[in-house]
């Protein structure tokens, strides 16, 4: 049991530092464009292009590639073997790439009546090349379908670093193209970047998936069992999975009305930082885990399941309490120090910041909702995710429509934030009912950590009045404006957790003690 809970906790280990990688060149990406295009139309048509696929894809595929069809395919290697396992991935893999090439068909015809629909308020101008862009972005469909059906037999075959590094690879080929060609080639070369990027994702992981012997075989047949298993499961995994990428478009649609379509870029840019911010810690736990879940689920170790959802709370709270804390109170700073620079102003500055502000309220729910759904689908039962999905997204418009004449942007991000707090809410409180997975200790742990992510804030609020005096301006000035805050507030919760003997705290240091430890000997 220990040697199982080392292994899930290296695995998840080195999957958050190649995805923490992969998200800093994403950074990276965004800083480029922010740099070159700003919160002006190109910017604003281009996110919006790139945004729509990915949409329908995530609405339609994405979350329900691996939700429905990892249980399944870990089912079949337990029960039949690796030959019908493989056997299955080939109908599922031939099913999903018939669907994603009918969906850009759609997609490329639809392109203006899309356009109006995810971004009202834009100009004639804008909204034109929004369309063109869109028709070219389309096809990246097709790659992420095999992307993420790939990903799901890597993961299942316990395999997840090569599916973390997709980013890795398509950010690069991103950011070659803004060093070497963005001035020649303009916003439509751009638009072709992003496309290769998205085929790079699928093409990384090919050699992988040959060492371990699959080779993908076109192949259909719709009335094979675990077919028909999957497609019963992905229809409320959909539904419940829509969650994140539809309260983004609804966030978009009502951005574009805001600061003649600016509003859009700033969405844009505050929920990628707390994307990153969030993902890299959240979803590599969450993948490491779920093929697990799905085994204990199969095995019916109903012990094994809780103890499992239980400590990834607890080392979830750990982190994501004084993140969220962190980046509420650091959000100008960050912003400041990513984004400003080229034509990002103080006014992008501005309305990002108080994205950003917003959005990072939302953290813990969304730790919640990623956890629980993985353990519910797990069991394969997507019925309770699926209604946590529809209240969600029913709450986020509603708060839209309220909020967003008095508080522009940032009453976008409230929104998104009370409908990702409520879905975790209606997920948790079933969960907790049959499997006791928050008990009196965890609460306790709880209560010690938001004390000292508190006592925290305090300290980071009080280093960025006395720094601000003395920053001065320029990228200098904000990285010195951002890091002494930052340094202070994880040397305060650090210290905080030890004089309040959180047990994470000790996991924690030996980790940093083995690491500092092999370093020296190497």
């Amino acid at each position: 049991m220990e040697k199982d809970k080392n292994s899930a906790v290296k695995a998840a280990g080195l999957m958050m530092i190649i995805t923490l990688a992969g998200k800093i060149l994403g950074l990276a990406r965004d800083q480029f464009l922010a740099g070159n295009y700003s919160v002006g139309m190109q910017a604003n048509a281009f996110l919006t292009a790139s945004r729509i696929p990915r949409i329908f894809f995530d609405v339609v595929f994405a979350s329900a590639i691996s939700a429905s069809f990892i249980p399944v395919f870990n089912e079949y290697m337990e029960k039949k073997g690796k030959k019908e396992a493989f056997k299955l991935s080939n109908n599922f893999i031939t099913l999903i790439n018939i669907l994603t090439v009918i969906l850009t068909l759609l997609g490329i015809i639809f392109a203006p009546v899309l356009t109006n629909l995810f971004a009202v308020g834009f100009d004639a101008d804008t909204a034109a090349l929004c369309t063109s862009l869109l028709r070219i972005l389309f096809p990246a469909t097709i790659f992420t379908g095999l992307a993420f059906s790939f990903v799901g037999i890597l993961q299942s075959m316990d395999e997840f670093n090569v599916p973390a590094a997709m980013s890795i690879a398509s950010n690069l080929v991103i950011i070659i193209y803004y060093l070497f060609f963005n001035k020649k080639f303009g916003i439509y070369g751009l638009t072709f970047a992003f496309l290769l990027g998205w085929a790079m994702q699928a093409l990384i992981q090919i050699p992988s998936l040959v060492k371990r012997g699959y080779i993908y075989k076109p192949f259909i047949d719709l009335k094979d069992e675990g077919i028909k298993k999957i497609l019963v499961l992905m229809l409320p995994v959909m539904v419940s999975t829509w969650v994140q990428p539809i309260n983004l478009a609804i966030n978009t649609r009502f951005a574009s009305h805001l600061f003649e379509g600016s509003g859009v870029s700033a969405v844009e840019y505050a929920n990628t930082v707390y994307s990153i911010i969030v993902g890299v810690f959240v979803l590599s736990i969450a993948n490491v885990i779920f093929p697990r879940l799905s085994r204990m689920s199969i095995d019916n170790d109903s012990e094994s399941f809780t103890n499992t959802i239980s400590k990834t709370f607890e080392a979830m709270f750990f982190i994501i309490i004084p993140m969220t804390v962190g980046l509420m109170c650091m959000s100008s700073a960050v912003i400041r120090l990513l984004y400003q620079h080229g034509g990002f102003n103080e006014f992008a500055v501005g309305i990002t910041s108080r994205a950003l502000f917003f959005f990072a309220a939302g953290m813990i729910g969304f730790g919640i909702q990623n956890i629980l759904s993985r353990a519910f689908y797990a069991q394969q039962n997507g019925r309770l995710p699926l209604i946590s999905g529809v209240i969600s997204i029913g709450l986020n418009l509603v708060f839209c429509m309220l909020l967003i004449k008095r508080f522009d942007v940032a009453g976008l991000a409230i929104s998104a934030t009370i409908s990702q707090t409520a879905s975790a809410v209606i997920l948790l409180i079933p969960m907790q009912k049959k499997y006791r997975i928050i008990d009196r200790r965890l609460v306790i742990e709880i209560m010690k950590m938001t004390l000292a992510a508190a006592v925290m804030g305090a300290a980071v609020i009080f280093a960025k009045q006395f720094v601000g005096s003395y920053a001065g301006m320029g990228l200098k000035g904000n990285f010195i404006y951002f890091i002494i805050p930052a340094f202070t507030g994880i040397l305060v919760y650090a210290v905080m957790s030890f004089v309040l003997r959180i047990s994470e705290i000790k996991l924690a240091m030996a980790m940093l003690l083995k690491i500092v430890r092999r370093g020296a000997k190497e």
